[in-house]
Order: structure tokens, then C-alpha cells, then sequence
């Protein structure tokens, strides 16, 4: 049977979702599930060690990161400059081979939600791909509601169903933050999960108490 998954994806890059991702493991192992995370693009990050570090499955670089760019910048551009392409096919195909071992996987996005992943296809289409409930974290800072807004809309259009949505405090200095996060709440139709308070060194073990963790299914 096919594991049961999240997909985490963010309202911009740098807005938490290695956090979130690496949370929800930690608290589907709490659980006593076998749960495994998988950051199918990467690029010029250390994400994938943070997810392996959370999760409690063993598994294959190959599996848990088919594509594993150097260069910091968007992956389409990335994947070009390292003379690969990027197919979800492939992706796919790890996905499963994670799920056949594991009772949860969670996946974590690259960038913004519709960020190009190839010339024709973009993470949405990976969402579209996986058919995994998405999990959107959304980065509390100045332009917020704009970016969470129309992901949210955009997610809907291409028919992608939403699990909810992680308030993630990165500026602390944000004005009338607890505002924006009411505004949010009034607008969108997926639940709040959690509101991650701002940290300037956050740790997966400690975020993990902010989600309501019991609102996932895995």
C-alpha cells in the first residue's frame, strides 16, 4: 500500500519550509510511525541532511534527493547549468520507492510554489505529480497576505487540495503581525496548522509543539 504523505510548499523561498517539513517528521516518529523526508530538487542547500536527521527510515541519496544541484538559483536555471533536465517521472518513481518502506513521506518543495522546474513544467505540476495534500508555509513578513493569497488561489485553480497552511514568524519585526495571521485566517478556507514564533536559531524538536499535529492523517 502507498504511503500516506505531505507536500510542504512555501509562499517564497527561505520562508521555513525545511523547518516545517523536518517538524512534521519529528512528530509523525513521535507518533511511532516510520516517516522519511524527501527534497526532490535541491539546490545549494543542506536541506536534505536536515530531512534525514528528522526522519527515522533509512534510505537511498537516490530516493531521498534525485536531484541534487550546486548552484543557489532557481532549479530550471540550475539544472541547465549543471547539462540536466529535470522529470518528474523520475521523481516520482523515488517517491514511490520511499513510500513502499515508509508510512509517511514528507516532501519538501523547492522555492515558491510555482517556481519552473523545467521548461514546460513547474512544482505545481510535481504537486499535481505526487497527488499529495499540500502543506503551505507561509512566511510572516511585509507582503504576506499578497503572496499567500495567490498561492492559495493558484494551488485551488490547478486543482490541488490544500492541508492547511503554517504561520512562520521570519521578521520579527513585522507590524501588526497577529493581524495579518487573523486576515489570513478569515480569507483562507484550509485551517491554520500552527504559528511558528520567531526564532533566531529555530530547531525542528521545539517547532514541532507549535503544529497541531493531530490534524494529520499520516
Amino acid at each position: 500500500m502507498m504511503a500516506r504523505g505531505y507536500f510542504v510548499a512555501g509562499t517564497d523561498t527561505g520562508v521555513g519550509k525545511t523547518l516545517v517539513s523536518c517538524a512534521l517528521l519529528r512528530g509523525f516518529v513521535a507518533r511511532g510511525l516510520r516517516a522519511v523526508g524527501m527534497k526532490p530538487v535541491a539546490a545549494g542547500c543542506d536541506d536534505v541532511d536536515r530531512l534525514r536527521a528528522a526522519g527515522n527510515v533509512e534510505a537511498g541519496c537516490a530516493w531521498v534527493n534525485p536531484y541534487a544541484l550546486s548552484a543557489p538559483i532557481a532549479p530550471h536555471l540550475a539544472a541547465r547549468q549543471a547539462g540536466v533536465q529535470i522529470d518528474l517521472c523520475r521523481i516520482d518513481d523515488a517517491f514511490r520507492q520511499l513510500g513502499a518502506i515508509a508510512d509517511v513521506v514528507v516532501v519538501e518543495g523547492v522555492g515558491g510554489a510555482l517556481v519552473p522546474l523545467n521548461d514546460r513544467e513547474d512544482s505545481s505540476d510535481l504537486m499535481r505529480k505526487l497527488a499529495l495534500p499540500v502543506v503551505l508555509v507561509v512566511g510572516m513578513r511585509l507582503g504576506c497576505l499578497n503572496h499567500a493569497l495567490l498561492t492559495a488561489e493558484a494551488l485551488e485553480r490547478r486543482g490541488l487540495a490544500m492541508a492547511g497552511w503554517v504561520a512562520n514568524r521570519i521578521d520579527p519585526d513585522m507590524p501588526a503581525w497577529a493581524e495579518n495571521i487573523a486576515a489570513l485566517e478569515q480569507r483562507l478556507v484550509p485551517p491554520l496548522l500552527g504559528v511558528v514564533p520567531f526564532a533566531a536559531a529555530p530547531v525542528a524538536e521545539e517547532v514541532k509543539v507549535f503544529l497541531c499535529i493531530d490534524r494529520f492523517d499520516g
